[in-house]
């Protein structure tokens, strides 16, 4: 028999009510023998429309985000075509081992279940497999938490080969501390002389020893993938590299069509961008590389920051960062600490960043628009919806390019027109006089990666 060449590795793991009868599933041993191939276990979610309650439990030490904490996991929840039909708040002093929440917080949320149809309860959480399993009991739905939202959210974002072994080598790992709940029900079983060790046991390590294997093969694709493209973006080093990166959803795609007329996806949807796209943005006198980058987002998983390092290779590699913020949002700062820790994660917290706040058009609250000003002296105002600011982005990000630059005053034969070819091409020419000894004398600004060649060039004549 041969099984589906798509199978949705957590709807075989845990009980999934609106997946179907998650024990007529095969063994997962079998599914995945016959699947260590070159495809992905990937499939798009059955989440369309499906009835959803939200719930939020925070802790004394949690900052506040935004003017409701649930308004971001609403977000995730609608980009995962999920339908909210609830929301659920609990400020914990601490968290319960076995449900997250409190016990009479379970029971409120297990009466609106039935009240409201609900078929999913969604955690703006991170929860043990254990804790999700208790509630899903109790509650008579099925429940997952904040980082499973993300990565199907990523799952159905993934256009491209690397970006799907990404997405997949995460859920992999998301997963595989979850196998022990798809064999509760052998548990009991005993093995041979009345010794512990029965039918669930054993699947239980058949399965994890063949995930680890499926992780371990996704593992060194992406080291071959994150290679290729470290090798693709340092070929572009001619050009001095812009990256931008953000808040999912501050605009960034945008912005980029804005400076480039590029086309780039642009769509009100946290993570409508998975995959970088790298173009080039003609400034008054110079042309730079400008790549679009995945959005970020606080609480992002740490196993999705890992496994995008490649998708994120041109943000290792930028001279510059142009930092989008939405800063018409009440929670801009806490999102742009969320990027920056995010940043710091990859090991690019050391490159130069300017802040862009994006959608002024927007603001209604203009002392939080001047405190962030206060905060980052480096920036700039802009919409790239209306265009307002483009042209200032476009001069500063231009300043700084020629920051970097090393000013020459030469003076050569008019004959070396492939000097003055190189200079012209690669740096800019701020004057050019010809004496009648056949002379040319240029004063002009080139970037240091191209003064040695240009330097060569003019002493070979």
């Amino acid at each position: 028999m041969r099984w589906p060449a798509v199978i949705r590795i957590s709807a075989v793991i845990r009980k999934r009510p609106f997946f179907g009868n998650w024990r007529a599933l095969p063994c997962m041993a079998h599914i995945m023998a016959t699947r260590m191939q070159d495809q992905t276990f990937l499939e798009n979610l059955s989440y369309a429309a499906q009835p959803a309650i939200l719930v939020s439990a925070t802790l004394p030490s949690d900052v506040p985000f935004g003017d409701d904490p649930l308004d971001e996991l609403a977000a995730l929840a609608d980009t995962a075509g999920l339908a909210v039909v609830g929301r659920v708040y609990q400020k914990l002093q601490q968290i319960s081992p076995r449900t997250y929440i409190g016990s009479g917080k379970v029971t409120e949320i297990a009466r609106l279940v039935a009240e409201t149809g609900a078929k999913v309860v969604v955690f703006d959480n991170e929860l043990r497999a254990n804790q999700q399993q208790a509630v899903e009991e109790e509650v008579k739905a099925s429940v997952v938490d904040r980082t499973e939202i993300i990565l199907g959210i990523f799952q159905q974002h993934a256009r491209t080969r690397q970006a799907r072994v990404q997405v997949e080598l995460a859920q992999l790992e998301y997963q595989l501390p979850r196998l022990k709940n798809l064999w509760s029900h052998l548990e009991r079983q005993r093995g041979a002389l009345g010794k512990v060790g029965g039918a669930g046991e054993r699947q239980i390590e058949t399965d994890r020893r063949l995930l680890r294997k499926r992780i371990h093969r996704m593992q060194e694709e992406l080291e071959v993938i994150q290679k290729r493209r470290h090798i693709e973006v340092s070929r572009r080093s001619e050009l001095f590299q812009v990256a931008i990166v953000g808040y999912t959803n501050a605009g960034k795609s945008t912005l980029m069509n804005a400076l480039t007329q590029e086309g780039v996806l642009a769509e009100d949807k946290l993570f409508a961008t998975l995959d970088t796209r790298t173009c080039v943005w003609k400034l008054p006198d110079h042309k730079v590389l400008l790549s679009d980058t995945v959005g970020f987002i606080r609480n992002l998983p740490h196993r999705l920051v890992a496994s995008f390092h490649a998708t994120l290779e041109e943000v290792l590699q930028a001279d510059l960062l142009l930092h989008v913020v939405d800063s018409s949002h009440s929670a801009a700062a806490e999102m742009i600490e969320a990027v920056n820790t995010v940043l710091k994660e990859l090991g690019a917290d050391d490159r130069r960043v300017l802040m862009v706040f994006n959608k002024v058009d927007l603001v209604r609250d203009q002392p939080t628009l001047s405190h962030l000003h206060n905060l980052f002296p480096e920036h700039v105002d802009v919409s790239a919806v209306t265009g307002v600011g483009l042209r200032q982005l476009e001069q500063r990000v231009q300043e700084v390019v020629e920051e970097r630059e090393t000013r020459l005053d030469w003076t050569f034969s008019a004959g070396n027109g492939r000097l003055i070819a190189y200079l012209k091409q690669h740096g800019k020419i701020l004057s050019m006089d010809f004496d009648e000894a056949d002379n040319v004398h240029v004063q002009a600004l080139i970037e240091p990666r191209f003064f040695g060649q240009a330097l060569a060039m003019r002493d070979s004549g």
